[in-house]
């Protein structure tokens, strides 16, 4: 390569985002929703929280209850499907797979998008762009659209313009732009649309006469330092083209872990919670594991509906393990201890487990008096090995195990088959 070339080779973050993730997963798998107006409901299919650019022309809203679209189904030629959330995670782990082939530097963000560390002269990122582009569509079967610039502020906001404009063919170099182009596309775009500005920072800058991204690349980053904060400060950086936000190989880095459902029929009984605190211990387990992680705090919680203001009940427990843990017996007897509070009668709408103070597996071992004998057995990931290889129904600790679906699971009434996880749900083509 000449020298001229080789100065012209660019460090470079690229953003790749998956277009309307949930709807083209659907998609992938189902070519007659191609051209339809579609959404995915959230859970219990309760409102819309993913709408196809057909359904968007309709003018659904983000968050439309389900109840309220319901009645012009047939009217819009509308088609809806339930969250397939075993579908969804085992594609976005095949686009994560794929990106990875591309730059030993990817930073997955979220279940539909990655930043990747990329390097080349213009010519040959706009080309690398395309080539990710078309193999995620080819391989995997959905589409992306990929931003390419110099900070991940920039290239999020590149990937928004090649979304937004068919000219750019899903692909935007934000450097190979000319200059007043690109000041006009942000002069365009309300300060919100910028990563990381959320609406209550939004109406701050407005008051200071930042109205547009424009503005605010403009701005004087110490000045919006001391009247905001470093990480605003951080963001006008990143508009002017200096990297501040660093890639992250892994976003596991978490202090706490979460297990909550609304249940698509109110739970009234202990017995009935018993098992739901018992399948939330486990899969709180399962997750630690995965992780390396082990938590010494456990949180079990329950809750009526906010739309039953008749009978209130919102009990709680907090509990502080013997000792850091994953051990699926310790976790659910932890989770346990919420049900002396429960009330007979009541109908429950929600519960849920949160496990803090989570640390690396190992970093303490106990004394041998100490020593949890079920972790010592390997209880818990002899547990996860049987459930990935034989399906999450198929075994269970103490009142989790359970074989069929207990009334009060997640409602989802028009879910897809699992096609990629589910033996008996697997996609059969015919010959013609």
């Amino acid at each position: 390569m000449s020298k001229p070339a080789m100065m012209h080779r660019m460090q470079q973050i690229a953003h790749v985002d998956v277009n309307c993730f949930y709807a083209s997963a659907e998609r992938a798998f189902d070519p007659s929703l191609e051209g339809l107006p579609l959404v995915v409901l959230s859970n219990n299919d309760g409102c819309a929280v993913t709408r196809s650019p057909e359904a968007k022309a309709l003018g659904i809203p983000v968050g439309e209850p389900w109840f309220k679209i319901a009645p012009r189904v047939k009217e819009w030629g509308l088609v809806a499907r339930s969250s397939n959330y075993e579908l969804y995670g085992d594609i976005s782990a095949r686009v994560m797979e794929l990106l990875s082939r591309f730059s030993a530097w990817l930073e997955v963000y979220s279940i539909d998008e990655a930043f990747l560390g990329v390097k080349g002269t213009p010519d040959e990122l706009l080309r690398l762009g395309l080539e990710m582009k078309a193999a995620v569509r080819r391989n995997v079967g959905v589409p992306v659209c990929v931003g390419i610039a110099g900070t991940k502020t920039l290239a999020k906001l590149a990937n928004k313009w090649a979304k937004n404009n068919p000219g750019f063919n899903g692909v935007c170099l934000w450097d190979s732009l000319p200059l007043a182009q690109r000041e006009a596309l942000m002069a365009r775009l309300s300060v919100i649309e910028i990563w990381g500005i959320a609406s209550r920072l939004t109406k701050r800058l407005n008051a200071m006469g930042i109205q547009s991204i424009l503005d605010l690349s403009r701005a004087d980053p110490v000045m919006i330092r001391d009247r905001f904060s470093v990480v605003v400060m951080r963001t006008v950086l990143e508009l002017q083209g200096t990297p501040c936000i660093p890639m992250e190989e892994e976003r596991i880095g978490r202090d706490q872990l979460i297990f909550s459902r609304s249940f698509s029929t109110p739970i009234t009984t202990v017995h009935e919670l018993r098992q739901v605190l018992s399948i939330y211990g486990q899969q709180a387990s399962a997750r630690l594991a995965k992780h390396g992680l082990q938590a010494r705090v456990l949180t079990a919680y329950a809750a009526t509906s906010y739309y039953n203001p008749k009978d209130t009940s919102y009990p709680s427990a907090c509990i502080r393990l013997p000792m850091p843990t994953a051990d699926p017996v310790l976790l659910t007897r932890a989770a346990h201890a919420l049900l002396p509070q429960i009330q007979e009668g009541i109908k429950y709408a929600k519960a849920g487990i949160m496990v803090t103070d989570l640390r690396p597996s190992g970093n303490q071992p106990p004394l041998s008096p100490f020593e949890n004998q079920h972790e010592e057995r390997g209880i818990g990931p002899l547990l996860e090995e049987v459930a990935r290889r034989y399906g999450r129904g198929s075994i269970g600790l103490g009142h989790a195990g359970i074989r069929g679906g207990p009334d009060w699971t997640m409602k989802r009434d028009m879910m897809s088959p699992r096609y990629t996880t589910h033996w008996d749900e697997l996609l059969l083509v015919k010959a013609a």
